[in-house]
């Protein structure tokens, strides 16, 4: 039923207004079609009516559909498409007025409007395929009429916006509009209004002899999404639909489009990213944590250690315009990491991602020292130096000595114990861990360590931080490795145990490349540095007073292999870092299963996907127990943005949820004998899932 409140109608003379009041970003939910219907039917039969103009209220045009109606059966979504049908079919001009951003659903109005004016912070695009989906009224169909096939696909596969001007050069926009937005769109309508017949993009036909119009042109697309979407639905579906937009009559892709958007909607991967979608919003919402409490500005920031690491840390502040102080022990370190990030400065300037200008601006904001006395104006210190404790104690208590009374001292351990490190300051409540992943200024996930007793305060510090640098920020609790590498030892455990039963390395890296992981455990391992992952087993071998460890892979390190670093690991590399298989490791692991009296076996792809994958899952299961995340969707936001685990798959726990977790269970017992975490083995045998699981009450 029509909702007044929702869209709006006014006269401005001749012309009908309809605005959409749905805030924060006018998505198109229930009764946001039933008013434009409402307003095209009473403009219909009013003769004083020449033309309508849509509009959005407030602060954007339309943002898109509202995602948690995704779910509902057609016939109780919101009509998407009887709108946009009703648009195309009407009698009278209708205009398009663009500010804020149109995107997916709300760009598929736009199309379907006579035109469409914008002013010149408006931002368009069809992102529907980073939730998995495809635009699925008419945003297949219209888009390469208005644009061209080339620049149609380039948009709905990346799912990237562009801006208002080059909207208007391509022609996706009719008038920029320099003044009042409604004022311009009004005089736009009334010029425009006696024009006959009505420019419908739907009525458009593509010429046969453009050249992105070919079978050549449409097969080179496919080719290219095996690169850049692999194993991915909905572009393959996008790249047909486009083609039918190109050679075959409006209604037959209009038609085909309904039913290829609800192949991808129905699909596992949409799931999988709709799952991401939210997780990643929820993952701002720390349970406990007051939406009022009080934050700190961050106007200085300090970063001890000028290392890869340090380096990248720091360029995340320097990027958004925060100073930085950076601390080294030694010039000579100090000028190798300030060569560095000039290095990565100017590399990105090269590829025209950022101007020479903004190179010697930020560059302006680093002040390097090589006293820790000179962090004590800013408002944040990171640590990132060698992964010691005995170092890093020592740090804090020297910082703790020399940082103003209210500064937020964070450390960057990716495993040690963050409340042993705050104990050695008089100001426990200041402390937090801020794990940021390599590379620092080019990974988005920061793992933000809440402490015992660390403040609400600047935990919501930390939470705003990262958002303002642009990174997902996911609050865990203290123990070995947090949720990530916890998680990933683990894994690492269980594929060098694949290997000592007869796997060679590369398959177990192709397995978990098929499942969509753009590097494999070896890979990963290989680029991170061998020695670093030796290093971490020989401490924890320590802790536990136990012999340093003597595996296959403890051996390649002892060889002088320490991955692509020097340019050879578990692989060779060569100049392009392109792995190849080194025949003195395999004999070395050869050698090593002779020893242990291992006959090594054949083991297929999917018994090395299943027991990976298991694997990262038991233990998600035991830190979600042990309360170290608050959420599954928590740690499976860490997994795609920290490890690579592909988004379409919904992370490591929605993925075994959606595989059923009776399956992981078994794999688990059938696969060494594993013992199952106790909770995975409940909401196995209860048949539910971790979803299930986040609405149970907690105590």
């Amino acid at each position: 039923m029509t909702n007044p409140q929702l869209v709006e109608q006014t006269r401005e003379g001749s012309v009908l207004v309809l605005t959409i009041n749905n805030p924060p970003v006018n998505a198109f939910s229930p009764g946001v079609p039933e008013g434009l219907k409402a307003g095209l039917d009473a403009a219909a039969v009013d003769d004083t009516i020449e033309a309508v103009i849509l509009i959005g209220g407030g602060r954007t045009f339309v943002a898109g559909a509202d995602i948690k109606t995704f779910n509902l059966p057609r016939d109780q979504a919101p009509d998407l498409r009887g709108t946009v049908e009703k648009l195309d079919a009407f009698p009278k001009p209708t205009v398009a007025a663009l500010h804020g951003t149109a995107l997916g659903g709300g760009l598929e109005l736009a199309l379907a409007c006579t035109y469409r004016v914008a002013v010149g912070g408006a931002r368009l695009g069809l992102p529907e395929v980073k939730l998995g989906v495809l635009p699925g009224a008419g945003g297949t169909q219209r888009l390469p009429r208005v644009v061209g096939v080339a620049k149609a696909l380039s948009m709905m596969l990346s799912g990237s916006l562009i801006g208002a001007a080059e909207a208007k050069d391509i022609g996706l926009v009719d008038e920029l509009i320099a003044g009042d937005l409604l004022s311009g769109a009004v005089e736009f309508a009334r010029t425009h209004a006696t024009i006959r017949p009505l420019p419908r993009v739907s009525e458009r036909t593509l010429t046969d002899s453009s050249p992105d119009v070919t079978p050549e042109a449409f097969q080179a697309a496919r080719e290219a999404i095996k690169r850049t979407h692999r194993g991915q639905l909905s572009p393959s579906l996008i790249i047909d639909l486009a083609e039918l937009a190109a050679t075959r009559p409006f209604q037959e892709g209009w038609q085909a489009e309904a039913v290829k958007f609800m192949e991808a909607r129905e699909s596992p991967q949409s799931r999988g990213l709709r799952h991401i979608f939210f997780a990643e919003r929820e993952s701002a919402r720390v349970p406990g944590l007051a939406k009022d409490t009080t934050t700190t500005t961050i106007r200085r920031v300090g970063v001890i250690g000028a290392g890869t690491m340090g380096g990248g840390i720091a360029m995340n502040f320097l990027n958004v315009g925060i100073p930085v102080t950076i601390v080294e022990t030694g010039q000579e370190a100090l000028d190798r990491g300030l060569g560095l990030i000039r290095r990565n400065y100017e590399s990105s300037a090269k590829k025209g991602r950022i101007s020479a200008e903004d190179v010697d601006t930020r560059l302006g904001l680093l002040t390097p020292s090589l006293d820790l006395a000179d962090l004590k104006d800013a408002d944040l210190i990171i640590e990132a130096v060698f992964e010691s404790m005995a170092v890093k104690k020592d740090i804090f208590t020297r910082l703790d000595a020399v940082a103003g009374p209210d500064a937020i001292l964070a450390t960057n351990t990716s495993t040690l114990d963050v409340n042993e490190i705050a104990a050695v300051t008089s100001r426990p409540q200041q402390v937090i861990g801020l794990h940021f992943f390599s590379p620092a200024n080019v990974m988005k996930l920061v793992e933000i360590v809440r402490a015992d007793r660390t403040s609400d305060s600047v935990l919501a510090t930390s939470m705003a931080v990262a958002k303002q640098i642009g990174k997902v920020g996911v609050v865990v609790g203290v123990c070995d490795g947090f949720v990530g590498n916890r998680m990933v030892h683990r894994y690492g455990e269980e594929a060098r145990q694949l290997v000592e039963e007869g796997a060679a390395p590369g398959d177990v890296d192709a397995a978990m490349n098929a499942l969509g992981l753009p590097m494999g455990p070896f890979q990963m391992t290989d680029m991170a540095g061998l020695d670093i992952g030796h290093a971490i087993r020989v401490h924890r071998a320590q802790q536990r007073g136990e012999p340093e460890p003597d595996g296959w892979l403890d051996r390649v390190v002892k060889t002088g292999r320490k991955g692509q670093k020097t340019g050879g690991g578990i692989y060779d590399y060569d100049e392009n870092r392109r792995p190849r298989p080194n025949a003195d490791v395999q004999a070395l692991i050869d050698a090593y299963r002779a020893e242990k009296g291992v006959t090594p076996r054949e083991l297929t792809q999917d018994e090395i996907t299943r027991r990976l994958t298991a694997t990262l899952v038991n233990e998600g299961a035991r830190i979600l127990d042990e309360g170290i995340a608050a959420r599954a969707g928590d740690i499976d936001v860490i997994y795609i943005y920290g490890y690579g685990f592909p988004a379409y798959r919904g992370g490591p726990m929605h993925y075994a949820s959606e595989q059923g977790l009776q399956g992981v269970v078994d794999d688990l017992k059938r696969y060494g004998g594993k013992a199952p975490a106790p909770l995975l083995e409940r909401l196995a045998a209860e048949g539910k899932t971790f979803a299930d699981w986040e609405k149970e009450p907690r105590s």
